[in-house]
């Protein structure tokens, strides 16, 4: 079966064979061994390509599920004995900034070396339902208030308003603040429309009688950043992030509109990986709880003596990132413009 994946995801018996270190002729002689006993045939071959018949195509997912379930049994009984091992999946949005992603990964790859990470990058609403799916375990989201995540456990972590984001030598870089209505004579560059980090945008702009024009939509915030920074428009994104971009400059916006980010995991189960990554984070998956509405966010003071979690949650008071801390509510946003650039602080 793991033979049958690997073909059907490379579309090449060379490459499966490649890809599970055996030879193609042992590779081919089970694929056919498999396709006997399920009474067909599982790929269309021709000279040039392979690719999945419809009997392959409705036997793939099943395939995929048996394999996981077959790795996560050997990580339960690897768990059972104190050694947690396995795969572990996560997606984050690419503007995740209250849980310093790659110094977590650190973190638990010393504590967990056996464990193997696969990272998605994407949108929030895909992986809500990815998470529901199995399809990933853990991940990171960026909503705004208007909506929560729903069908999986859910902790949030962090809220932070939007600031306009210019090119150095655009006419709003010499501003102090800016609102909505004089934003919305300019030409945007965003994310793609009614994915959550576009939303939170066009619900701000909807709920104030205005409306704008976005030129360009990308699916990559870095990527934004380079065409605003080459003055093809502005961009609303979250202050908490825009420290780690360089060549643009950064304006408060009055009357912005709040991200909420959000950590979530499947009410279902979650491998000993999952959970230790979760416990890690200070989240508690096997309690099965969910915080309560207005609790207080993910903190240091919550953690107590817990290290780990003072280095992977951003503290008060760090360059790049104004917001409070402590207690869930509006936090503040920053009042002075502020030039990004390539001096930053890392994991400010």
């Amino acid at each position: 079966m793991r033979y049958f994946v690997a073909v059907a995801e490379t579309n090449s018996f060379t490459r499966a064979a490649e890809r599970c270190l055996v030879v193609q002729s042992a590779l081919s002689h089970q694929i056919a061994r498999l396709e006997r006993e399920l009474g067909a045939k599982l790929f269309e071959r021709t000279s040039r390509r392979v690719r999945l018949s419809p009997a392959g195509a409705a036997f793939l997912p099943a395939a995929r599920q048996c394999l996981d379930a077959a790795e996560r049994a050997v990580a339960e009984v690897a768990a059972a004995v104190g050694e947690v091992r396995g795969r572990l999946a996560v997606g984050l949005i690419p503007t995740v900034a209250a849980v310093d992603i790659p110094r977590a990964l650190r973190e638990f790859h010393e504590r967990y070396p056996s464990v193997r990470i696969s990272l998605r990058v994407g949108a929030s609403e895909e992986f809500v339902e990815q998470v529901k799916e199995g399809a990933i375990e853990v991940a990171f989201l960026g909503m705004p208030t208007t909506v929560r995540p729903e069908g999986v456990n859910v902790r949030e972590l962090a809220r932070d308003r939007l600031v306009a984001v210019v090119a150095p030598d655009h006419p709003l870089a010499e501003e102090p603040a800016v609102d909505l209505r004089r934003l919305s004579s300019e030409m945007f560059v965003d994310l793609p429309a009614k994915t959550a980090g576009r939303v939170q945008s066009d619900q701000a702009f909807s709920a104030a009688g205005l409306t704008r024009d976005v030129a360009f939509e990308v699916t990559n915030a870095d990527f934004l950043a380079r065409l605003v920074g080459q003055g093809l428009g502005v961009a609303m994104l979250p202050s908490a992030y825009v420290s780690q971009l360089s060549g643009v400059v950064t304006v408060e916006v009055t009357d912005a509109p709040v991200r909420v980010e959000y950590v979530i995991w499947s009410r279902v189960s979650q491998s000993p990986a999952a959970s230790a990554f979760l416990t890690m984070l200070d989240v508690h998956p096997r309690n099965g709880m969910l915080p309560p509405e207005g609790a207080s966010r993910l903190s240091v003071e919550e953690a107590g003596d817990r290290a780990v979690l003072e280095d992977l949650v951003d503290r008060p008071g760090q360059q790049g990132g104004d917001r409070q801390h402590g207690q869930l509510g509006e936090p503040p946003v920053r009042g002075d413009r502020q030039r990004v650039g390539d001096d930053h602080l890392a994991g400010a």
